[in-house]
């Protein structure tokens, strides 16, 4: 521009104002409210600064040449040289881009390692350049001139574009058609453009068409990633919705109506479960055998979620359909787990305890497949942990037997139940609640109800743990036995 400004040179610089313009939105709006992957981002926002350098660098080059003198001489020779250095490195980006999108497995490092060979090839050449002029040179007056090997200085453009073509059309299913069109204009529009420079030397066609491509890139990207998040949204609501169902269906399945004997004051029971995500493989649960046996089950599946949820369904409808036909707890067990066994792909498992107390006479039988001890507080003494003998899980081996004991429980004892969850909730140092604490809080309100002693145990437990994020179900039960009147 040192001798007035042509038309050209006005073209150009629309070009490169529009330029600068496309590829700030762009990199702005990937660093700011868009919904796409880190590592794509970066790559994206990478490439996209690339483009603003190579454009910045030519409109430097357009400034400075034609004026004479140490600096505007170190201005213009600089940027021509960072301006070739980049546009391999905007080339490398597009290349790196595709590769993150074919996908090519195993192949993905050697073609990156490949396309950085090329990058460095490209590197050295520029450098060779500074003492041969065998690319490109300057007059006295710092006037950018082409020499006899500029063609060479393409090679490396040239063989990364055979390569992304050749991945383009290899990878084409991982592509999506959007991006793909959007690819492979960026490809082929430099192309055009350098053909549009032989009958217009003067106007920079390649700027034009790398800004046309880069913009449609940016498009598209937005388009893909905007489309995507919405059907994400949709499939995220849709799921929120079934598991707000499951957690009402998973709630229903359980005794929640309290009291839930009201006709009956020879005992007294309180339940409640608390799921770590919204739907919980804890369960507990109480029926009536007959007029004087109350069946009791406290349980926990492993795992959690929604395959835990359905296989405590299983197992809470086995345990009580089995009960109710009379069988000890023994026999319950046993059979329950031969059931669950007999067809268990998923290789789950519940720890159960189940038991049976004589409503008449006080006498608890029961029976542990791998459940956490039961805490008893007799009529005349406080609450203390009751060592029972484990069996196995159910689910974890066909064919195992389980033994059953005897608990007599006086007018005013009280037997509370638990899962895990509850011992081993844990504060933000990780510590955990235990079983010791467990017990002093039981004792502490030894004198409440099954309600109030269950209400107290919550709220210790939440007091512990404050903000600490819940990993486990808490599940407890809590049953006092106030003996026949008959």
């Amino acid at each position: 521009m040192g001798n007035g400004t042509s038309v050209a040179d006005l073209i150009n610089l629309f070009f490169i104002a529009l330029g600068l313009g496309i590829c700030t939105m762009s990199i702005m709006q990937m660093g700011t409210g868009m919904h796409i992957q880190k590592d794509a981002r970066i790559i994206f926002q990478q490439f996209f600064t690339i483009i603003n350098i190579y454009i910045s660098m030519h409109l430097i080059r357009m400034v400075a040449e034609g004026h004479t003198g140490m600096f505007p001489e170190i201005l213009i020779r600089g940027a021509t040289f960072i301006e070739f250095f980049v546009s391999g490195i905007m080339i490398y980006m597009l290349s790196l881009l595709i590769v993150y999108v074919a996908n090519p497995g195993k192949y993905a490092k050697i073609i990156s390692t490949i396309f950085l060979i090329l990058m460095a090839i490209h590197a050295i050449g520029l450098i060779v350049n500074l003492f041969t002029n065998f690319y490109y040179f300057f007059d006295a007056a710092n006037v950018y001139h082409r020499a006899r090997g500029y063609g060479y200085s393409n090679i490396m453009h040239i063989l990364m574009l055979i390569q992304n073509i050749f991945l383009m059309i290899k990878y084409r299913k991982n592509f999506d058609r959007r991006l793909s069109k959007a690819l492979w204009f960026f490809l082929i529009s430099p192309l055009v453009a350098i053909g549009l420079q032989f009958f217009f030397p003067g106007v920079q066609f390649v700027i034009l068409a790398t800004v046309i491509s880069a913009g449609g890139l940016n498009l598209a990207v937005i388009m893909i990633q905007s489309e995507r998040y919405e059907n994400q949204r949709k499939e995220k609501n849709r799921i929120d919705t079934e598991l707000t169902m499951a957690t009402r269906i998973q709630a229903e399945t359980l005794p929640n109506i309290f009291p839930a004997f009201p006709e009956r004051d020879d005992f007294n029971i309180f339940a409640s479960m608390n799921p770590a995500k919204e739907v919980g493989g804890d369960f507990y649960d109480f029926f009536l055998i007959d007029e004087s046996h109350l069946g009791i089950v406290m349980a926990d599946v492993s795992g959690k979620g929604i395959p835990a949820a359905l296989f405590m369904m299983v197992s809470k409808i086995l345990i009580q359909n089995i009960a109710m036909m009379g069988n000890s707890p023994s026999e319950v067990l046993r059979f329950v787990n031969n059931q669950l066994c007999s067809n268990n792909p998923e290789e789950m498992f519940v720890s159960v305890w189940y038991g049976c107390l004589d409503l008449e006479n006080g006498i608890l039988t029961a029976a542990n497949a791998g459940h956490e001890y039961p805490i008893l507080k007799a009529a005349d003494g406080s609450f203390q942990l009751v060592k029972d003998r484990h069996g196995l899980v159910i689910g974890g081996m066909e064919g195992v037997r389980y033994s059953e004991y005897e608990i007599q429980m006086d007018p005013g004892a009280k037997l509370f139940l638990y899962t895990d969850g509850i011992p081993e909730a844990a504060d933000a140092n990780n510590k955990f609640y235990g079983i010791d604490r467990l017990v002093e809080t039981l004792i502490k309100n030894e004198e409440g109800n099954p309600h109030e002693i269950i209400q107290a145990v919550d709220k210790s437990v939440k007091n512990f743990v404050k903000d600490a994020p819940q990993f486990d179900d808490l599940t407890m039960l809590c049953l006092e036995y106030a003996g026949s009147n008959k």
